[in-house]
């Protein structure tokens, strides 16, 4: 049965895949870490050098083959990683996801007028999907998630095809947000088939792992398991995936922004100058990559009693649409704070969809014109676009 299946049943079968010099095993080596078991599926990292990650690819084949053979096992994520010894300053060692480009550093930004900016790796986008928004958030709790949700609902109530992708790994809200359960059901060639609510499609990391299980694990694991989600999924034809970033700036982040074809990036903030803060510096990083940002949105931008129907600037008014002028970015709109609000995203049922005409939504779909808008707007510039390099 799958719950007894334990690590040390793991860490038994992989004493049998031999190191990368055949001098012993991967376990006798110490060189598995990070093992995690939800429901017969089986996530660990291998480390290894990073100059020799490309040829090991086979060993972590062999890895994954011998933990799917045990009894119980569904299937098994093994990723290649490799960490830098203490005190190194050898940027090369930083961790490399399995079969994935490492990311770059992101780039000091050039400066002066007319300075050449970064670029993009190169290579094709995912079959089927048009387009990817990034939904991010320089920190956490600003709201960033149900923008998220009511935006993918938004563009879905304009006639479009539209995915929902729940990049937080650590913090997964998608299932709570959209009222869904269970897990996706596997297809042919070890596709899965997503999640679907309210004609919108949904993947998350939060139907893999119960709600209660932390996800303990460092950023090779992180970005292989996005990378997964993203072509491992039965997607079909999408108008436009709506990806729900990490919050932050980290590794996970960067490495999104550099190997996804991202037609652009919305940053949600409040109004407050600590949170404008850190969306500054979500902003940047998407620009030091090149990836268009398509605006800025003030959510909670006031609060709205539910008795009165009084006003109050709890975190302030309009920071959002004074940093988005300084910055010359466009500003999507604001995003008032309702009771509404935080009961329909408990609920499951985001205000989008259950409330259409409240003023909430009228908000929320006016963001989502606008930054389509900016889409249509950037795909018919001249500039060429720039190239991605996707996982094989």
């Amino acid at each position: 049965m799958t719950e007894t299946l334990t690590k040390d049943q793991i860490l038994a079968a992989l004493k049998g895949v031999k190191g990368p010099d055949l001098s012993d095993n991967i376990v006798s080596l110490g060189l598995v870490s990070e093992v995690v078991i939800n429901k017969g599926k089986v996530y660990f990292a291998i480390s290894v050098d990073p100059a020799r990650a490309p040829e090991l690819e086979g060993l972590r084949q062999a890895a994954a083959t011998v933990v799917e053979g045990l009894p119980g096992v569904t299937s098994a994520m093994v990723t290649l990683t490799a960490d830098r010894e203490p005190g190194s300053t050898d940027t090369s060692s930083a961790s490399t996801p399995r079969r994935a480009p490492q990311a770059e550093p992101a780039p000091t930004a050039a400066k002066g007028p007319g300075a050449p900016q970064p670029t993009r790796q190169g290579g094709g986008g995912i079959p089927g999907i048009s387009k990817i928004i990034a939904v991010a958030s320089g920190k956490g709790g600003v709201g960033k998630s149900t923008t998220a949700v009511n935006i993918a609902l938004a563009l879905k109530d304009q006639g479009m095809k539209v995915g929902i992708l729940d990049a937080d790994i650590y913090g997964p809200s998608m299932p709570r947000l959209l009222g869904l359960s269970g897990q996706p059901q596997q297809l042919a060639g070890n596709k899965l088939d997503p999640m679907r609510r309210h004609g919108v499609k949904v993947m998350s990391m939060g139907f893999l792992v119960d709600e209660e299980t932390p996800m303990i694990w460092r950023g090779p694991m992180v970005i292989s398991a996005i990378s997964q989600m993203l072509k491992d999924v039965a997607w079909g034809d999408l108008d436009v995936l709506v990806v729900d970033m990490p919050p932050g700036t980290g590794d996970a982040q960067l490495t999104m922004a550099q190997q996804v074809p991202l037609a652009g990036a919305i940053i949600v903030s409040t109004p407050q100058d600590l949170a404008l803060i850190d969306a500054r510096k979500g902003l940047n990083m998407f620009t030091k990559v090149n990836v268009p940002v398509l605006g800025i949105v003030e959510n909670m931008s006031t609060f709205i009693c539910p008795h009165c129907g009084g006003r109050s600037d709890i975190f302030g008014h309009g920071g959002a649409k004074e940093e988005a002028e300084k910055l010359g970015v466009p500003f999507l709109g604001e995003v008032p704070l309702t009771m509404a609000v935080r009961e329909t995203s408990d609920g499951g049922e985001p205000v989008v969809a259950s409330d259409p005409d409240s003023e909430v939504s009228k908000a929320y779909r006016d963001i989502a014109r606008t930054a389509w808008a900016e889409i249509e707007r950037a795909s018919s510039d001249a500039r060429p676009a720039p190239k991605i390099v996707m996982e094989n």
